[in-house]
């Protein structure tokens, strides 16, 4: 059994739903599980629903109605027949959102977030699916959320591994192919759909693979493989051939895009490898994660993360931060869902930055003036190098103020003054 994983940007379109068939066809010989993402943009699509439906935006049923005419458009592309049953499917999905935002109670965000934006991965296997179905290519559709179980914090779920290997195991076909989705998962004690966190497509494709003792996770990108630092931002990248399980998960840690953080562990676990392959060149190689030397080439890497916020707090009296003062600070960074990246203390000051991913920025800091004096400075960048030499710290920076340094090992941590 090997994991095939295709992400959003892969099947963004008809042609890239065509090439997911040509690349099944070239390059499958063993049982497969296959896990697909919600096409192109359509969980930030989704996610502007969810804000609609909370504001009682009038607006909602147009995107709503876009979202779902985007997906009509790319499957007329597909296939021939207007009365092919994949038409049927997708307006069995849109009846089925349509009467979750009529017949919900709810206000919690977090839950109807993960009810409505799990549509997105719901509509792209259906698509692909039937498409794969078309071409010859002999599957099963299944609906992850009978296999993946997890707790019930929405946006986050915490899988139960015991209760998700035991529905796996029952119900994939150990010699053929199933396509399932990325990304969700069903909370245990009701079955109201959860989602893995954001990017949780490839966390899905290690679960499966470590549920199943597979021989490989793959997962096909829109780029070469692994590179030395993003291409969006640096013009100056490397491949990286291979790269050590602990390489990747300080790698995927401090924040490189290519891997999400939490699918290296159960990999690492049964020491499964995963490969990072080009989705528009699948005879490349691309880059082998798995035992082995930490870099090759050694190389250095940079991670840059833009639109951070740098907080700066020190005791109201003068006096000493001590543990106590700490302890409360990480209990309010939890408590208010801010991602932290880097931490920094010293006798009378503390400084963390923080991703703002959940907008709770105002709250937390409310709570913090009253213990602290607060100096906060948003849109910050973080640089994250391991094994950089001088001259690539020295490009990175451009002559930008430093506002925070800190080194550690092969990793340094610069944290800079506005974005790019």
């Amino acid at each position: 059994m090997k994991v095939y994983k295709f992400g959003g940007a892969s099947v963004k379109d008809a042609n890239g739903v065509k090439q997911v068939v040509h690349i099944l066809k070239l390059t499958q010989k063993e049982p497969l599980v296959v896990v697909v993402s919600a096409m192109g943009k359509t969980t930030n699509a989704l996610e502007e629903v969810v804000r609609g439906y909370l504001s009682k935006n009038p607006d909602c049923d147009a995107h709503i109605a876009e979202i779902f005419s985007k997906h009509l458009s790319i499957t007329r592309e597909l296939f021939d027949q207007p009365s092919h049953p994949v038409f049927k499917a997708i307006s069995g999905l849109r009846q089925g959102l349509s009467d979750f935002i009529r017949q919900n109670k709810a206000t919690d965000h977090a839950f109807v977030y993960d009810q409505i934006v799990s549509y997105g991965e719901l509509l792209s296997t259906t698509i692909v699916g039937h498409y794969c179905l078309d071409s010859g290519i002999d599957l099963s559709w299944l609906d992850v959320r009978s296999c993946i179980k997890t707790d019930a914090t929405y946006r986050e779920g915490v899988v139960d591994w015991t209760a998700t290997q035991k529905a796996i195991k029952s119900v994939i076909n150990p010699k053929g192919i199933s396509l399932t989705q990325g990304f969700l998962g069903s909370e245990t004690k009701h079955n109201f759909t959860t989602t893995l966190g954001r990017e949780g497509s490839d966390y899905t494709a290690a679960i499966f693979a470590y549920c199943l003792n597979a021989l490989s996770v793959t997962i096909w990108k829109d780029v070469p493989g692994v590179l030395s630092a993003d291409p969006r931002f640096f013009s100056e990248t490397v491949l990286l051939e291979n790269i050590a399980y602990s390489e990747a998960i300080e790698l995927a840690f401090y924040g490189a895009s290519v891997i999400h953080p939490k699918t290296l562990q159960p990999l690492q676990r049964k020491e499964i490898p995963l490969f990072v392959r080009p989705f528009n060149d699948p005879k490349a190689k691309g880059t082998r994660v798995g035992k082995g030397p930490d870099l090759k080439p050694l190389v250095g890497c940079i991670i840059k993360k833009e639109q951070q916020v740098l907080i700066q707090l020190s005791a109201l009296d003068f006096n000493f931060m001590m543990e106590d003062h700490i302890g409360d600070v990480f209990k309010w960074l939890h408590a208010y869902q801010m991602k932290v990246e880097l931490i920094q203390n010293s006798a009378i000051s503390f400084s963390v930055c923080v991703d703002n991913k959940y907008n709770r920025l105002p709250e937390l800091v409310a709570q913090l003036q009253k213990r602290f004096q607060v100096l906060v400075q948003p849109r910050v960048t973080l640089l994250t190098l391991r094994h950089a030499p001088a001259k690539m710290i020295q490009a990175a920076v451009k002559g930008r103020e430093v506002l925070l340094r800190q080194e550690s090992g092969n990793t340094l941590q610069l944290v800079l003054q506005g974005v790019d």
